[in-house]
């Protein structure tokens, strides 16, 4: 344990913070018009950090291990197929991916194969990848699909293999990817072997809060009372007038809107499988919040500004808290090197029972139906990132090279294993962005709820009764 804590240092001290040049070049990753994360560059990062293999602890995992047992099978000199919107190359830039390269290039002798990896424009990616898939003619052999046009659709056409009972090894496979969050009709269709997820919450600018003279906001999370009515609290607090000119020259909080905040922070979705919930009540109390955020002005006001605008004010230096993800947070600390940034979860809702990251442009691997012997290739997949990791927990690399206390790693770590996927962008026609306006305009909960039932269901019904 020595060594790993040691190696981990040392580490820290000469990693870059890998997340933005992970994810594929969408460099334009944060916060559409309302405030809201939105776009597929976080989990691409997640997905190859390459930090924290063996779960939350090496401990815990070990436990549950079922490795396959050694598999005899030559593949004939095929070239593998590794298809995704980034190169997936194994890097060879700490000691776990060493470990994964080295135990490929084994593999790659022991059963006569090799390896070639696909890197397809993001803006084509989703295009291209379905094509092949329908013609059966997949363009490769383990290709990373993203939920929100996978399950349903391409699932009930047949035209993947279900995988879950290759992933049974929890020292490499993440259980929840499989068994959860990547579903349908009992089976998983997907897989990855990074135990991170992407973690989202509230960066703050603590030098403000500071000058401001505010309690810290670490201690509403060390109290748990980190929830609604104190974040609300908080942001209000922050709205000053320190200059005495009859207008605000601080604000609490940078972002409109964020609906997708409001739901996953109480455990709440729009859609579940082919049904609509927007009169759950822990559905309705998200839409609460969000009217809230509206009608009490909490938020700071818009400049007519496009989905950036949040970020722009944040960087100003005198907006207090910025609700996002942990992928931006290097680029504000390149861009605020003046001011000391923190990290806190997003509050709690009401009906929530901890602290929770989301994700609603979930993606993962899978094998298409078309390609023969899935059970080798999992097998080899097994086989290369089945490790002994120097890291303790997961993305530990990349939290001690961003983060600067212990109680933003910790908070972190908190919220990361309580990842929830949000599904509602399966659904083209679904009317988000109408019902976030609805609310901001200071409509009833009831009525807006009433009015966008039907047509939310009706947008499932043209995914699912296809």
């Amino acid at each position: 344990m020595l060594y790993k804590k040691l190696c981990t240092t040392l580490l820290s001290l000469t990693m870059v913070f890998t997340l933005a040049a992970c994810s594929g070049g969408n460099s334009g990753s944060g916060s559409d018009a309302q405030g809201n994360t939105a776009t597929p560059a976080p989990t691409e990062a997640a997905e190859n950090s390459g930090n924290g293999n063996n779960g939350e602890s090496n401990t815990a995992v070990e436990e549950d291990v079922e490795a396959t047992p050694e598999m005899d099978f030559d593949m004939g000199g095929r070239t593998i197929k590794i298809v995704a919107w980034w190169d997936m190359t194994i890097p060879e830039d700490n000691p776990d991916n060493i470990q994964r390269k080295k135990n490929l290039d084994e593999l790659m002798k022991k059963h006569n194969f090799k390896v070639e990896y696909v890197n397809i424009d993001f803006g084509e990616y989703q295009a291209k990848v379905t094509a092949s898939l329908l013609a059966g003619e997949p363009i490769g052999d383990i290709v990373r699909l993203g939920k929100s046009y996978m399950i349903p659709a391409l699932v009930k056409q047949d035209l993947l293999w279900p995988i879950d009972e290759y992933t049974k090894n929890a020292r490499v496979f993440n259980q929840k990817t499989t068994n959860e969050y990547m579903q349908y009709n009992g089976r998983g269709y997907a897989f990855t072997e990074n135990q991170a997820n992407l973690v989202q919450g509230i960066f703050y600018n603590k030098t403000l809060m500071n000058k401001l003279g505010m309690k810290p906001l670490q201690e509403y999370v060390d109290e748990d009372n980190w929830n609604w009515d104190t974040f609300i609290q908080v942001a209000k607090e922050a709205n000053k007038d320190t200059n005495n000119d009859g207008k605000l020259d601080t604000w609490g909080l940078a972002n409109n809107g964020l609906m997708d905040q409001a739901l996953y922070s109480n455990e709440a979705t729009l859609t579940s499988g082919d049904k609509q919930t927007l009169d759950d009540p822990k559905t309705l109390e998200s839409f609460g919040l969000v009217s809230r955020l509206a009608t009490e002005k909490v938020s700071r006001p818009t400049e007519g500004g496009d989905w950036t605008e949040p970020a722009q004010f944040f960087r100003q230096g005198n907006t207090l808290m910025y609700a996002g993800a942990l992928y931006e947070l290097n680029g504000f600390k390149t861009d605020m090197q003046d001011y000391e940034l923190s990290f806190v979860p997003f509050p709690k809702g009401p009906s929530a029972t901890t602290y929770h990251s989301a994700e609603a442009l979930y993606q993962a691997l899978t094998i298409p139906k078309a390609v023969e012997n899935p059970e080798q290739l999992m097998y080899i997949w097994e086989k290369i990132n089945d490790i002994d990791s120097i890291y303790d927990y997961p993305d530990q690399g990349s939290y001690e090279s961003v983060f600067t206390t212990e109680e933003d790693i910790e908070n972190a770590k908190m919220v990361a294993p309580n990842m929830v996927v949000l599904d509602h962008n399966t659904f083209p026609n679904l009317p988000y962005y109408d019902i976030i306006g609805e609310l901001t305009s200071g409509n009833s909960v009831s009525t807006v709820v009433e009015k966008y039932k039907a047509k939310v269901q009706a947008a499932i019904d043209e995914v699912y009764k296809k």
